[in-house]
């Protein structure tokens, strides 16, 4: 897994040939620059930059461009060498931009040579700064390092250079600068422009090869990232655009395709299809005015890249939550730092004699506190200002979601109608942090599901503190699978999913009435270990069969009749009911039925089914653990933030379900 750094944080190397990828909006110059032990470099011959771009271990291009590659060999540099410190600036003299504050936050990815990042830092804060030390690798005991260090230099790359001690500072940076004027008419052009707050699909670069690097363009090659929400982010700046549509039944936008050129005197031809979709998406339309200078750019609902408003509102939602993540965890990592800073300062005072007693030993632990809370004030004033930002970009994104991604309470469902084509993705709840308790970030799973679903009707206590008692768990479970289902049964066309029910001991007739009495279940709820059999039976001959086909090339050979359409298994009050041949069943279901259009929703007590043993550990593992109750279970793939997920249920007293279900069912009718 990728290591996501923040300001400070190392991560070990285990590779000694690497590369290190960086991504901005606009042209940079890369530099890398050879430090002993004490970070000194020792002369102009430890330095490579675009005049020099090779020395013992290093390579680097010869121009200023959006995206670079670096070339590493940890093996190769000299024993005298402990750190390799990663450079970036803006180029001199240029029409292009003179801070980094007026872009966007340059991405520096470290690699192997396979392309699979090691570990990626965003280089956020930077104002008035024109240069920056992006990151360092550094040897301890042996054994390399990459940190993430992120300090700015107002002087530029002059002002940098000299310290990091090199006497010859003022004369390798104008030589760099005019190294840079030289090839900056040769530049890689810049990827799309990113919103005011930074592109939300996270890239790690694409090699940058200008003509003196043995290239003639540049060739995209970006690593996808993968989405918390399960699956990979579509269409980020520099991303090769889909051959299909985003999605079943969409169709190409024209304005996306490439047309021939003509051939210029001299130029070369243009071979590319005309009709081949080669570009990446288009960024979003400006809808907003451009902010103050010193003031933050107001949010706009689908501001990121995509190919639709709905795939754009995906990408944004998606980054309010990288967004969040990374910005908690700099305060978290701020506030750490200073108890620790606080805790060494205390321990100094207390290993000497003279300080213990007497007003000396009491200033000291005073200042210690004071810088302490220095410290964890000015953390929090900059977690203040991202949450203000991320909460106003929240308000006006929550009211422009469509249903598939809006809550049971929002407007859109009042719209409502029966759609044509299935959405990308589906909401699911929302999560939080305790730092910002009133930004409620929508849980988006992408569709169709890659997982089941386990809705957990354990007894446990709520993240505010409040207990539930089995009874009551076991009502809200069932009530909280009721609207997964409804929703799911919501934002697919009409006849494209089939939800089935177990219901053993007929437990959950109260929660499951808006499915029966609409008429949108394929068939009333299984009861008993009979009507268990029967449902399981069918389904598990129907995942054969699609498996057989498949895997056979003859997809088009299903019995006449057969129902194509996705299936949802909805499992209450288990393992009542179940014996070993259906546990079994249940079993493959969970594991092959997702890839062949069956999926699983289970209601159940994981302790109830002990008596099982490790039997069903694969079957827990295997789906997505939900809570009818807000519950602090979940964890990003970055840092390994506890996220409170809250369930996305019906306000009491609403009608929505009722009304949404109504429509489903009469569109059912007509399809049929």
């Amino acid at each position: 897994m990728t290591a996501e750094l923040v300001r400070g944080q190392n991560h070990p190397l285990s590779q000694a040939r690497l590369e290190i990828r960086i991504s901005a909006g606009t042209p940079i110059v890369a530099v890398a620059a050879l430090g002993d032990e004490n970070g000194r470099i020792h002369g102009e011959e430890w330095v490579a930059h675009p005049g020099a771009p090779a020395q013992p271990g290093l390579e680097v291009p010869r121009q200023a461009a959006a995206d670079h590659r670096l070339a590493v060999d940890l093996d190769a540099v000299p024993e005298a060498v402990h750190r390799v410190s990663v450079l970036l600036a803006l180029p001199v003299g240029g029409t292009g931009p003179v801070r980094f504050g007026a872009v966007a936050a340059p991405f520096v990815a470290v690699t192997g040579l396979d392309g699979g990042e090691v570990a990626s830092y965003t280089i956020t804060g930077l104002e008035a700064e024109s240069a920056v030390v992006a990151l360092e690798l550094y040897r301890r005991q042996g054994a390399w390092k990459v940190r993430a260090v992120g300090q700015g230099y107002a002087g530029g790359l002059a002002e940098l250079l000299a310290d990091q001690q090199l006497s010859q500072a003022h004369q390798l940076a104008g030589s760099i600068n005019d190294a840079v004027s030289q090839g900056l008419a040769r530049s890689v052009q810049a990827p799309p422009p990113r919103t005011a707050d930074g592109d939300r699909s996270r890239q790690a670069a694409a090699p940058a090869l200008g003509p003196d690097q043995g290239g003639t363009a540049p060739q995209p090659g970006p690593v996808p990232p993968v989405s918390p929400y399960g699956g990979q982010t579509p269409g980020g700046p520099g991303q090769p655009a889909p051959q299909q549509p985003p999605y079943p039944g969409s169709a190409p936008d024209p304005d996306a395709v490439t047309q021939p050129s003509a051939p210029t005197a001299g130029g070369p031809i243009d071979y590319s299809h005309p009709r081949r979709q080669n570009a990446a998406p288009p960024p979003p339309p400006p809808t907003a005015p451009p902010a103050a200078p010193g003031q933050p750019a107001q949010p706009v609902a689908g501001d990121a890249t995509g190919w639709s408003m709905e795939e754009r509102l995906y990408n944004q939602v998606w980054g309010m939550f990288e967004d969040l993540a990374r910005t908690t965890a700099a305060y978290r990592s701020a506030v750490d730092f200073a108890e620790s800073r606080m805790d060494k300062e205390l321990e100094q005072v207390l290993s000497d004699p003279r300080s213990r007693i007497g007003g000396q030993g009491d200033a000291a632990r005073e200042a210690a506190r004071a810088r302490h809370a220095q410290l964890v004030a000015q953390a929090r004033e900059a977690l203040d200002r991202d949450l203000a930002q991320l909460a106003a970009e929240a308000d006006v994104v929550e009211p422009a979601l469509p249903p598939a991604y809006a809550r049971w309470d929002n407007p859109a469902w009042h719209a409502y109608r029966v759609p044509m084509e299935i959405p990308m993705a589906l909401r699911l709840g929302d999560l939080h942090l305790p730092e910002a308790d009133r930004i409620r970030i929508p849980m988006l799973v992408r569709l169709p599901l890659e997982r089941g679903l386990w809705i957990d009707s354990g007894p446990a206590g709520s993240s505010d503190g409040s207990f539930t008692d089995s009874h009551a768990m076991s009502r809200l479970a069932m009530e909280t699978a009721v609207a997964h289902a409804a929703r799911l049964l919501a934002v697919y066309p009409a006849g494209e999913f089939t939800v089935h029910v177990i219901d053993p001991a007929g437990s959950g007739a109260q929660p499951l009435a808006p499915l029966v009495q609409t008429g949108v279940l394929a068939a009333p709820p299984a009861l008993g270990a009979a009507g268990v059999a029967d449902v399981l039976g069918r389904l598990t001959q129907r995942v054969d069969l699609v498996q057989m086909a498949v895997r056979g090339g003859a997809a088009d050979s299903l019995p006449p009749g057969f129902d194509t359409s996705q299936q949802l298994l909805i499992v209450n009050d288990f393992p009542h009911g179940f014996d070993d041949r259906a546990v079994n069943q249940l079993r493959y279901l969970a594991d092959e039925g997702p890839a062949f259009g069956v999926h699983l929703m289970m209601v159940a007590d994981r302790e109830q089914s002990s008596g099982y043993g490790p039997l069903l550990d694969p079957l827990w593992r295997s789906l997505l653990r939900l809570t009818p109750v807000a519950d602090d279970h979940l964890a990003d793939p970055w840092v390994g933030h506890a996220w409170t997920y809250e369930p996305s249920l019906v306000p009491p007293g609403s009608q929505v379900l009722q009304q949404v279900l109504s429509q489903v069912a009469t569109a059912r009718t007509k399809f049929t």
